[in-house]
């Protein structure tokens, strides 16, 4: 039984996880920052109703088909940035947690093995940035942790995103995280 459920990115890990993952690569693999660039037309797309947010993340992951070994770049990430997990998630953690997020699952789950926490993330290609099925974003969130966890009962609910309110309406208690304080929803 899932008893706390979190938001990863500006949420328990000070950041975009994803964004500052692209970075880390495009210091060692400049060629990525054009599949970026070209991105940037999708993006524009979704906030004009022409695409989907699932299709402009997908054509954003396509820099991961310039990064030669992106499991080692992931581990070379977490080196670096597990310390942007917030202290306030580390003092109240526990082994029966759950991550929800948006993020890529390939990216996430080193960290949240480290964190001995489950992960449920948008399902990523590392090496093509194929997505299968979803972005895990706003309702969705709600229609992959039933699938993973029919009957689950959240306690408490952490976001720093009001797209989440499906989640936090599912939950005993939610809270909203803004950069270090946490506020009632």
């Amino acid at each position: 039984m899932i008893r706390k459920v979190y938001d990863f990115d500006k949420t328990i890990f000070a950041g975009d996880s994803t964004i500052r993952f692209f970075r880390h690569c495009v210091v060692k693999h400049p060629r990525a920052v054009f599949d970026m660039l070209a991105s940037l037309w999708w993006f524009a797309g979704v906030k004009l109703h022409l695409v989907s947010k699932t299709q402009a993340k997908e054509r954003f992951y396509r820099f991961l088909s310039h990064v030669p070994d992106v499991e080692n770049e992931v581990l070379a990430f977490w080196a670096k940035n597990a310390h942007r997990i917030r202290h306030w998630y580390l003092e109240c953690h526990s082994d029966n947690n759950l991550v929800i997020s948006a993020s890529p699952e390939f990216l996430l789950k080193p960290i949240c093995q480290s964190l001995h926490v489950q992960l449920i993330a948008s399902r990523v290609d590392p090496y093509t940035g194929s997505t299968d099925g979803l972005n895990c974003h706003g309702q969705e969130k709600v229609v992959r942790l039933l699938e993973a966890f029919p009957d689950t009962q959240i306690d408490v609910f952490y976001s720093d995103s009001r797209s989440d309110t499906p989640l936090a309406q599912l939950a005993k208690k939610a809270y909203f995280i803004r950069g270090n304080h946490i506020e009632n929803w």
